[in-house]
């Protein structure tokens, strides 16, 4: 069902590639039908928004007239969170609550600076918000309010002053816990769209949609295709992956928590990773047997299992060291290490989205209230980028107050060197402001 390997093994690196090949490649037809969706609402705006979105969400009723019919009003989502269980609505205050607070203090470490010169120069950096961000949030049976949350939250605490969220309604039905997330976190617009043609709304505006800075959130294979597409126009958060787990473990941890959290990513889809490294070849095989006890239970078993088989695999390694440096290789969008000491070998991890350290601490949990946040980097590129966070959605400018006596010296300096690159009025602008005979 899932592939053992051994590191020890002459060809383990050859296996390990394999394992973690994953080609984000976009079906041509896909490809095809977005671009012209993404013309089309560039010509006809809130006319092929309304056309496109009638037509894949199935609108009833012989679908919308116009886009304002997909507008859900606050009152809507006040109703909607007032509605819910007392459960459910305390559970989302809470994790909303431990986001913000996260993100705040997140916002606290990315505030600007500025110094001067011994000259009288002053030079610094200024932080500000995006004006307008767009969050697309997935509709229908996949839905997720933790997303609504992990998007919104730190783009509010950023002082983005709109935040426009998009989802889509398929068959006219409404995600009430979608909705009241959307209230809890001072969403400003809710329009009930999605798919290309919502991407493209936000990207380029309409006649009632106003075009954003940036666009962020999960889709599906037409929204990344599309997010993909009008990256320059708008800024995006990333084209994310599918999920993935690495779980480095010592063997301490009850191997039933440790098979439930490989299930945890692999009931995704069937393109998601699970992987487990340790160096107890005894506990391997305990693990092996709780998936095949806890699998039938599964409700996603098949799903699962097509994951576990495709691109999953318990990995026996030499030691908790190598595992650190595998990890490394990886570079997983969730990274748990479950051990005795975790922080040792936390210290040894150089790449991964997220860090879960110790046996209590299983990914589930910070997909949804621990607070850091859920969107992170997959498909290995935890090597060069990072989570969603309140740096996402702001802007830096440099500020740069130039003294009469700094001229004096810069002048010069960048004079010589526009020179030498044969730019004669760079050079001439710098020595205008020379004294004369400086």
């Amino acid at each position: 069902m899932i592939r053992k390997l051994d590191s020890t093994q002459i060809d383990f690196q050859e296996k390990l590639d394999a394992l973690l090949a994953f080609e984000a490649e976009t079906d041509y037809a896909i490809e095809t039908a977005v671009a012209d969706i993404i013309k089309q609402v560039r010509a006809r705006g809130d006319e092929a928004v309304v056309e496109y979105t009638n037509k894949f969400d199935r609108i009833p009723n012989g679908g919308a007239a116009d886009i304002h019919a997909f507008d859900i009003g606050q009152q809507e989502l006040d109703a909607a969170l007032a509605a819910l269980p007392e459960k459910q609505r305390l559970a989302l205050q809470t994790a909303a609550e431990r986001i913000r607070l996260f993100h705040e203090r997140q916002k606290q470490e990315l505030q600007g600076f500025s110094y001067t010169e011994a000259d009288g120069t002053v030079l610094g950096q200024r932080i500000t918000p995006l004006d307008r961000v767009g969050i697309y949030v997935p509709g229908g049976k996949a839905a997720y309010p933790s997303s609504v949350l992990m998007n919104a939250v730190p783009a509010k605490v950023a002082g983005v002053g709109e935040i426009i969220m998009v989802v889509p309604t398929p068959d006219g039905v409404k995600n009430q816990m979608v909705l009241a997330a959307a209230a809890i976190a001072g969403v400003t617009r809710v329009i009930g769209i999605g798919g290309a043609q919502a991407v493209a709304a936000l990207a380029y505006g309409t006649e009632s949609i106003k075009a954003v800075d940036k666009i962020v959130g999960p889709g599906n294979a037409y929204v990344a295709a599309a997010k993909r597409r009008v990256f320059g126009a708008v800024g995006i958060d990333m084209i994310a992956g599918p999920s993935e787990i690495l779980v480095i473990c010592d063997g301490s941890t009850d191997p039933d928590w440790v098979a439930m959290d490989l299930f945890s990513q692999a009931e995704h889809d069937e393109l998601a990773q699970a992987i487990l490294l340790c160096p107890d070849a005894g506990y391997i095989a305990k693990v092996e047997a709780s998936i095949a006890k806890l699998l039938p239970d599964m409700p996603r078993a098949e799903v699962i299992r097509t994951s576990l088989k495709d691109r999953g695999a318990l990995i026996k390694v030499k030691d908790m060291a190598e595992a650190c440096a595998i990890a490394n290789s990886i570079a997983a969008e969730h990274l748990e290490i479950s051990a005795e000491n975790p922080q040792q070998w936390a210290d040894q991890i150089r790449h991964a989205g997220a860090m879960f350290l110790g046996r209590f601490s299983s990914e589930s949990l910070g997909d949804y209230c621990c607070g850091p946040n859920h969107v992170l980097p997959t498909s290995r590129t935890a090597r060069f980028s990072s989570p969603l966070g309140v740096y996402d959605f702001q802007k830096r400018s440099s500020v740069i107050h130039v003294s009469e006596a700094g001229a004096q010296t810069l002048g010069k300096v960048a004079a010589e060197l526009a020179y030498g690159e044969g730019l004669q009025a760079h050079a001439r602008s710098a020595e205008l402001r020379l004294k004369t005979g400086a």
